[in-house]
């Protein structure tokens, strides 16, 4: 698998998500689970319709679960490294739905302390990304009473017995194995995965996990030593990456504007960005375009639209039809996409500035909140 690299930290290259799934040893989302999924919340998010979430671990078991009655949660979470892109929030909006059709509990992990570890940043700055990220995961809009948001930093003093526990059962061999540490890595980072792993255990119910597949390492981990501590090994539905303006290789980076659209991005920067990097499937001139048509699987305008910003299947695919057979241009597609895309940052953009009051909620007073700083783990 040299052609592409998928760690928690690094993303390059073309890939493969059938070779992940064979490397990782992860079950891919078949058409009779997604059938079972459709007939407990009676539709279907678009990335499930899509294939966009591909891949589990142990999703039977969550739906067992909650068939026979027995309660589990959802864990996702944000390392602040820097301002949030598209790409960032769009699992967010996904685990909101499953948090609604299935009534659960949600736990978001802010991990202030890992971004510390790698990134060339004070940690006065890392907080204050930290708070600018949390204002656009509440803007997303999760029920209040049954999500918990939390900085790592601060709530460490409430978790730091669990994560004890976990450390005492991971040796350092595991992780090297697991994540690539070298004797280069500082202790920090070495320590961290226990702390990630935490959250996973704040409830005796099954834990799932919607992430992007990068982050399944993590969950390896938590396999390992779960079941001996008298929890549920995690369960996690993975997503694909949202390809990059660039190309449908890697993935989106804040630290890289060419390659991503950021939440605070302007109609004006969309357009532009759109117009000048999106990678095209089109033909080099008009007429051969009209003549040979478009390939929409390696377009990033269209690859968006399928990936979130066209809800109607049928409608995706007159796009799709149009683009093949040469009657939609490139440029037409292109306007589109940054119609749509505007629209979307420009209604994001207003409930983060009203998103203050949830923030607080699911920080600090909520119901679930609540409970949770009274916990002593």
């Amino acid at each position: 698998m040299a052609d592409f690299v998928v760690t928690p930290w690094e993303v390059k290259g073309k890939i493969d998500y059938d070779k992940l799934i064979e490397k990782f040893g992860t079950s891919r989302i078949d058409k009779p689970l997604i059938d079972r999924i459709k007939s407990i919340t009676g539709d279907l998010h678009l990335f499930f319709r899509r294939d966009i979430a591909f891949s589990h671990r142990d999703l039977d078991a969550v739906l067992n679960d909650y068939e026979s009655g027995k309660k589990f949660f959802l864990y996702t979470g944000r390392g602040p490294s820097g301002k949030m892109h598209i790409g960032h929030l769009l699992p967010f909006y996904f685990t909101k739905w499953l948090q609604e059709k299935f009534g659960v509990n949600l736990y978001i992990q802010i991990t202030d302390d890992e971004k510390f570890y790698i990134k060339e940043k004070s940690f006065d700055e890392i907080s204050s990304i930290a708070r600018d990220n949390m204002l656009d995961i509440a803007a997303v809009g999760f029920d209040p009473d049954k999500t918990f948001i939390f900085l790592d930093s601060e709530y460490i003093r409430n978790m730091y017995g669990l994560v004890m526990k976990i450390a005492k059962k991971i040796n350092f061999s595991t992780v090297k194995a697991i994540f690539g540490f070298n004797n280069e890595t500082n202790i920090g980072m070495i320590h961290f995965p226990s702390i990630e792993i935490a959250p996973t255990m704040f409830e005796k119910a099954r834990c799932l996990i919607p992430a992007a597949i990068d982050q399944d390492p993590y969950w390896r981990a938590q396999r390992d030593i779960a079941e001996g501590m008298g929890y549920y090994k995690a369960a996690a539905i993975h997503m694909k990456f949202l390809s990059p303006l660039t190309g449908p290789t890697g993935k989106m980076s804040s630290s890289d504007p060419n390659t991503a659209i950021l939440l605070d991005d302007d109609e004006e920067a969309i357009k532009k960005k759109i117009m000048k990097y999106a990678f095209s499937g089109g033909q080099s001139t008009v007429e051969l375009q009209r003549k040979l048509g478009g390939n929409p699987d390696v377009d990033v305008s269209y690859q968006w639209l399928s990936y979130f910003l066209e809800e109607d299947d049928k409608k995706l695919e007159e796009i799709r039809q149009d683009y093949i057979s040469g009657k939609l241009l490139t440029g037409e597609l292109k306007q589109i996409t940054i119609e749509k895309l505007s629209k979307f940052i420009e209604e994001h953009k207003k409930k983060k500035e009203a998103a203050d009051k949830d923030l607080k909620k699911m920080m600090y007073t909520g119901n679930l909140a609540k409970k949770m700083w009274e916990k002593i783990y």
